[in-house]
């Protein structure tokens, strides 16, 4: 299509399959009826060192197998399809391939194994199973094991997710995966339209056996669907699927990214122009190491913004059921990030490109969107942890890692309503996974390696997306835009000695496309984006945001579950990929290619983007119950943000008044008190800024750093009996 992607009329919960199109033949129930009951599979392995550490978090994710349900049941319909929308909706969200939900006859629990009570019904998950890297490439040996154990990693994450979910809702549900298996899988999936059995086994029309599975039972009644025909096999050899049958993912598309290379991921990031530097100064020299505790959510987790602040900060992300399912499984990933390195030669891999090119392919293979390498600089370190303990610089190398937060959930949603703080957890949970898997494998093969996640890391992520290429600065500020994600991610890092070729930084024409297109400055709710010119913060130029503005927003927003409102209605916010609309296809391609035609293009194309209403919200992609989880009980908020744009709004930037808080004004590195933020201060503090042709010019001259790059010094030895407030991530 032109203008409009053809999956934009495709229903969320539909997935990216056209399963709705498939025959459907109910006397399979019958048939499957009369088939026995069945023992445990055989869950024996194939020996591999990425299967052992694969096995290690589809462990973790079945000691979320079964937990008790809220004390209340949460407002949701009485209409059973609705409800299925939701806990569908769930596993898409989470990249199921496909999921089916079935009623549990007596005979699909396991011969002799325990029954839950009073669950009558299955939500069955299908991971397909990722594509191996070729020959030649150090990864196919870790790989080739590997492949059932990773689907069936996926499987447990996304089942332990759903089980979650339906739990804060007030419902019972058990996983059921390794260590925590009752049923049989195959004949749910049967049951659920997944499979079609053929003899002992099982088969998917569109996947053949390539695929992995795992089951929620639950009490929650559900509408469930109807077992598919045999004469669906095949279905992905036929013409409708290859086009994209009902805007489901086309047979085109999914034949562009089995072509490519493993290690160069489903986007061609190796046709945009490489450049020495980052689009944006950096005065390495300058720019100071920051301590955690100088983040304005571990501020306001301390105490600094205020108490209203403070009990935001527990509860601000996680207040809707999937969110608060997605924390618990973050916070269990925590200690899993850094382990013992194994004392082995490492003389193999000594071949830094050939390790490059094999650990871009395993982050491909475990679900990255896009990776880059890069060197850390020293500045990237954080100079202090959260409790004031001072971090020495421990690893050479980077590996940077994108994760899309889903492009159909963000159509549906608003930006800042209940969804958007799961949608941030979804790629947060989702990249710490991927990166601990990854340094647990380097670990093994004899090389130090931690990952650094949203919930512990030692370095700062937005600094090693620009060195490792994925992206440049935009206005929205601290946020780094993808020539094909746009602003839709999250970063999560990987740190590691082993030898490695860093990637060269990128241009795709960003800094002119931003400095005349403001519509993420028009559209955000508590005015914290510049609507201006950048400045030099800190020694990194940027258009800075007013972080403390947007901070309180994002904790008290009461409408909603934090805010992504800037990443909703940014013009790059797109999907380009062989099955987007044409239009975005063509601009993306002169985007990267053709960049003398910006003037031309970027007034166009801002315009556009408002005429064709991109950034409202499209009501088939919301999926999810609004609800807000109070006191552990998913209850009806009082109000859900339902913003769509305005284009008439007008931006003066003399009439925006933006605080600017240096490293001089940060709280000291080892402060266990709270150090109250002075608003007042920081607004005249932006008459210290320099623009960057004002810092070009000092440098030219010789003079030294301006005073406010110092960041304010430790007090002292921490007080023993003054202890930080325990961040939301820490385990219980």
């Amino acid at each position: 299509m032109l203008f409009k992607s053809r999956s934009a009329d495709r229903p969320f919960h539909f997935g990216l399959f056209p399963l709705e199109t498939l025959p459907r033949d109910e006397s399979a129930i019958e048939r499957e009826a009369a088939r026995p009951p069945v023992a445990a599979p055989d869950r024996e392995r194939e020996a591999g060192q990425l299967v052992d550490s694969l096995d290690k978090f589809t462990r973790l994710y079945a000691s979320f197998a079964d937990a008790e349900a809220a004390k209340e049941k949460a407002p949701v319909s009485d209409d059973l399809e609705r409800r299925a929308i939701d806990i569908k909706g769930v596993g898409y969200f989470m990249d199921a391939s496909q999921v089916g939900i079935c009623r549990i006859p007596d005979n699909a629990w396991l011969a002799g194994a325990e029954r839950c009570a009073g669950h009558d019904h299955a939500i069955v998950v299908l991971i397909e199973h990722a594509r191996v890297a070729e020959e030649g490439n150090l990864a196919r040996e870790w790989m080739l094991p590997a492949v059932a154990a990773n689907a069936e990693m996926r499987a447990a994450e996304i089942a332990a997710l759903i089980a979650g979910h339906i739990r804060v809702m007030g419902y019972g549900a058990h996983m059921h995966g390794v260590d925590a298996e009752r049923l049989d899988a195959e004949r749910l999936a049967v049951l659920a339209g997944l499979a079609v059995r053929q003899g002992d086994g099982i088969v998917n029309p569109f996947v053949g056996e390539a695929f992995s599975l795992c089951a929620v039972s639950t009490d929650y009644p559900l509408a469930v669907d109807k077992p598919v025909a045999a004469k669906a096999v095949g279905a992905s050899r036929r013409f409708g699927y290859w086009l994209g049958r009902n805007g489901a993912r086309s047979g085109r598309e999914r034949n562009r990214r089995a072509k490519r290379r493993t290690d160069l991921g489903p986007f061609a990031m190796e046709t945009v122009k490489r450049v020495d530097r980052p689009t944006t100064l950096i005065l390495d020299e300058e720019v100071p190491r920051v301590p955690k505790r100088a983040s304005f959510f571990e501020r306001a987790l301390q105490g600094d913004l205020g108490v209203k602040a403070q009990m935001a900060r527990r509860v601000f992300s996680f207040k809707h059921p999937l969110s608060l399912s997605q924390l618990k499984v973050i916070r269990s990933m925590v200690p899993y990030q850094d382990g013992p390195v194994a004392e082995i030669d490492t003389d193999r891999f000594q071949d830094a490109e050939a390790n490059t090119r094999a650990l871009k392919s395993l982050a491909y293979f475990l679900g990255t969107d896009v990776a880059g390498v890069c060197e850390l600089p020293r500045y990237t370190w954080y100079s202090h942890k959260e409790n004031g303990e001072p971090i020495e610089p421990y690893h050479k190398y980077a590996v940077v890692m994108l994760i899309d937060q889903g492009f159909d959930t963000m159509e549906g949603a608003s930006g800042d309503d209940w969804i958007s703080g799961a949608q941030s957890m979804r790629a947060y949970l989702r990249g710490a996974e991927i990166a601990s898997v990854m340094a647990d494998l380097l670990r093994a093969n004899g090389f130090p390696a931690r990952s650094q996640t949203n919930a512990d890391s030692d370095v700062l992520h937005i600094p090693l997306v620009l060195w490792a290429g994925l992206g440049e600065l935009s206005r929205i500020g601290e946020l780094i835009l993808n020539p094909f994600l746009g602003p839709r991610l999250k970063t999560v890092v990987m740190t590691t000695d082993m030898p490695l070729v860093p990637d060269k930084p990128i241009d795709f024409g960003l800094q002119y496309f931003c400095s005349h297109c403001f519509k993420c400055a028009r559209e955000c709710p508590c005015d914290a984006i510049p609507w201006g010119g950048k400045v030099m913060f800190n020694g990194y130029e940027i258009w800075k945001p007013d972080v403390e503005r947007c901070t309180r927003y994002r904790l008290t927003n009461v409408k909603g579950s934090a805010c992504g409102r800037c990443m909703k209605t940014c013009p790059l916010n797109k999907v380009v990929d062989a099955d987007g609309p044409l239009v975005t296809r063509v601009a993306s391609w002169l985007g990267i290619n053709a960049m003398f035609l910006k003037p031309l293009m970027v007034p166009i194309a801002a315009r556009l983007d408002d005429v064709l209403g991109n950034g409202k919200r499209n009501p088939l992609k919301k999926w999810w119950f609004d609800h807000e989880v109070v006191n552990g009980v998913a209850t009806a908020p009082k109000a859900t943000n339902q913003r769509d744009i305005d284009p008439s709004k007008k931006l003066d930037p003399a009439k925006q008044k933006m605080a600017y808080y240096h490293a001089s004004m940060m709280p000291p590195p080892d402060s266990a008190e709270p150090f109250m933020v002075d608003r007042k201060q920081a607004l005249a503090a932006k008459e210290a800024i320099e623009t960057p042709d004002e810092a070009r010019a000092r440098l030219g001259n010789g003079a030294t750093a301006p005073a406010h790059y110092v960041p304010t010094p430790p007090v002292g030895a921490a007080d023993d009996e003054a202890e930080p407030v325990a961040s939301p991530y820490a385990k219980d």
